[in-house]
């Protein structure tokens, strides 16, 4: 992963953030899915840490978080992952003190649960937070975060800038970033953040 901004028009993002995360994941890894909407993520992120990871999965809505253990109890994963109702913002308390500093990935999904309530949607002040503590919760040594943002409409092109600003402003001799926005006006945009060894 390099330190770049990629300008790409018919790329799908999802399959570039699920490539881009399972790359530093292995059977035994912790993750995070900050949003765990339809379940669609938690699922992937539990295929890959394998039958001695974890996953541990956020959402305000109860009916998303059914929707996702219904969709893991089916794959047969529910017992590798678990589903906690609390905000994004509030990962670093909930997240045992003895993987703080151990998590291998963390993926966002920004904006509201598809199918769901419009009017509930992730929030900017909200969404920095958790960024921040997954920042705290990752692992040293190519450890990642996935942002998938929507700027279709007013929230989330305010979220999006957001999160764009608050990820220029990382120390580069410590995070590597790739940001891939295609060309085309309220398409969703996907930012990449990997955790170096060390300083360089």
């Amino acid at each position: 992963m390099s330190d770049a901004t990629i300008n790409m028009s018919r790329i799908a993002l999802l399959p570039l953030a699920q490539r881009a995360i399972a790359a530093a994941l292995y059977d035994g890894a912790i993750a995070i899915d900050a949003t765990v909407g339809n379940g669609h993520d938690t699922l992937f992120l539990a295929q890959q840490v394998g039958e001695r990871g974890q996953v541990f999965g956020f959402d305000i809505q109860p009916v998303a978080l059914e929707q996702a253990r219904t969709r893991l109890a089916q794959a047969g994963l529910l017992s590798r992952v678990s589903l906690i109702n609390r905000p994004h913002e509030q990962m670093f308390a909930a997240i045992p003190g003895q993987y703080h500093g151990a998590v291998r990935a963390v993926m966002f999904n920004l904006g509201y649960l598809p199918g769901g309530d419009k009017t509930i949607v992730t929030r900017t002040a909200g969404t920095l937070r958790a960024l921040q503590s997954a920042l705290a919760l990752l692992a040293t040594g190519g450890a990642r975060i996935s942002v998938i943002a929507y700027t279709g409409h007013a929230q989330g092109r305010e979220e999006a800038q957001a999160v764009r600003g608050w990820v220029e402003a990382l120390r580069r001799d410590h995070y590597r970033v790739d940001i891939t926005v295609p060309p085309a006006k309220q398409a969703p945009e996907l930012i990449l953040i990997e955790k170096s060894a060390t300083p360089q």
